[in-house]
């Protein structure tokens, strides 16, 4: 009698347990976002009407297309030498022609991928122009910023659809070579230099998140600071992430954590304050290296990046740098969307004018070294980002990111023992300075992701089976927002 009494306590303290362990918070009151408005292209009859041109060049065939591809070369040339001659505004009529010309030349090349190098250096030259001649614009102007999102997004989008079509292109691309007297390593077969920040895309759903859910959607997601010890050579790699806050990572555990791209950002030579010291980028590298060994950084989940004490990925470069007197991220990254507003709060974050790892490719005091993609994964990184862009689409409807208040409890105790662990100096499955509501929910995000991600990568095969080729990028926004539709239906 005794023993069942004692087991019926037992269970009645673990169902109360459960009970409180499963009682749900409170959401957080949703912050206003910042001001402003999400750009958007507004061009859906141009991308309908592109991908006609797309089936007609396959129709035509190479040799039929040649003549056009060749006369598109020569008038990109053209446009180019006419933009590095002189200064020109924002506005001005040949970046509109360059932009067009772009979108028109790649849907033949796209189909005749013969010329793709011709069509890499074109991006890639038009890109380092731009750079070069955004330099006397007010990067804040909304009219600019426009233009070089148009450009720079639009160019890189434009040659992603071209290598997807063509299946096999180069991983590395080079860009400006841009000379640095700070020490140097190679990393994946290219010289890189002390004081060099390394832009990425990682490969889990709140990667794309990060980069999309902001009122300029980039294809970057995570910031890192090259580090190169002037004694020993030896490469260190200072980033900040979600699970651990601020580390030094080697080059093998920088590679190992999945990257879909990496794109290489160096410091003009010709700025002054590199001109006054040209081992600036050193040592700002070398303050945010030794940052890190002397404390533990949290993770900024707030994106707060005038507050020193935590940093998210972008403050290990941006701080490392305002040590030196400069300041990066020239346009700053503004989130207005009430639905990307709503989610981020979800999991934190507080300040919605920031600096977002896609925004640091527009700073005209940083010049573009090289571009990573993995030929494997880069179609993974377009239907990711379809399938985001389509959940935040729904964020604005009114979807929203559940908490299942009978996973709680669950997801309470590992957030107490990742607590413990952190004491210690460990490693929990819940990440320090993340709460269980909002662990629970980044589960819920990845889940509903990979649902989403199955069912237009199964509509996308059969795109492919009837049409002969990969669906573009819209067709893949349209796919995710049927089969997200479906979802939340059920």
């Amino acid at each position: 009698m005794g023993t069942a009494k004692a087991v019926k306590g037992i269970l009645t303290t673990l169902v109360l347990l459960y009970a409180l362990l499963s009682y749900p918070s409170a959401d957080p009151p949703v912050p206003a976002g910042a001001s402003g408005k999400p750009f958007t292209w507004k061009q859906d009859e141009k991308w309908m009407a592109l991908e006609k041109s797309f089936q007609e060049a396959r129709q035509i065939g190479c040799g039929g297309l040649k003549a056009g591809t060749d006369r598109g070369y020569r008038q990109g040339r053209q446009y180019l030498a006419s933009l590095s001659a002189s200064p020109v505004r924002p506005d001005a009529p040949v970046l509109g022609g360059l932009e067009s010309l772009t979108f028109s030349l790649g849907t033949m090349v796209a189909a005749c991928p013969e010329s793709l190098q011709d069509y890499i250096h074109l991006i890639t030259e038009t890109r380092s122009v731009l750079k070069r001649q955004s330099r006397a614009w007010d990067i804040e102007d909304r009219a600019v910023r426009d233009r070089l999102y148009r450009m720079l997004y639009g160019g890189r989008a434009a040659l992603e659809e071209v290598m997807l079509q063509a299946e096999t292109f180069p991983a590395l691309v080079q860009a400006e070579d841009v000379p640095s007297a700070t020490p140097s390593c190679v990393f994946q077969n290219e010289t890189l230099h002390s004081g060099d920040i390394l832009v990425s895309r990682g490969g889990a759903p709140t990667s794309a998140l990060i980069s999309r859910g902001n009122d300029y959607p980039g294809n970057f997601s995570h910031v890192a600071l090259l580090y190169v010890d002037e004694k020993t050579g030896a490469p260190g790699i200072v980033e900040s992430h979600i699970e651990m806050g601020v580390v030094v990572s080697t080059v093998e555990q920088y590679i190992q954590d999945k990257k879909l791209r990496i794109l290489v950002l160096r410091l003009r030579s010709d700025l002054p304050q590199v001109k006054a010291d040209p081992m600036l980028p050193h040592e700002a590298a070398k303050k945010a290296y030794e940052e890190a060994k002397r404390r533990h950084i949290p993770y900024d989940f707030e994106m707060d990046y005038r507050e020193p004490s935590k940093w998210f990925c972008s403050e290990v470069a941006s701080w490392a740098y305002r040590q030196c007197g400069l300041e990066l991220w020239k346009g700053t990254t503004r989130m207005s969307a009430p639905g990307v507003v709503r989610w981020l709060s979800y999991f934190g974050v507080t300040h919605f004018e920031t600096q977002a790892p896609a925004d640091l490719e527009y700073d005209p005091q940083l010049a573009v070294v090289a571009e990573w993609r993995d030929p494997e994964t880069l179609w993974q990184d377009h239907v990711d980002n379809a399938v985001v862009e389509a959940m935040l689409e729904g964020a604005d409807e009114g979807d929203s990111i559940p908490a299942p208040w009978w996973k709680l409890a669950a997801v309470r105790l590992a957030k107490g023992y990742s607590v413990v662990l952190n004491w210690f100096g460990g490693v929990g499955p819940v990440p320090e300075g993340m709460d269980a509501t909002a662990a629970l929910r980044n589960l819920e995000l990845s889940d509903l992701h990979e649902k989403v991600k199955a069912g237009v990568l199964s509509r996308a095969a059969d795109f492919r089976r009837s049409q002969g080729y990969r669906p573009p990028y819209w067709e893949l926004v349209r796919m995710a927002n049927e089969v997200r539709k479906e979802e939340m239906r059920r």
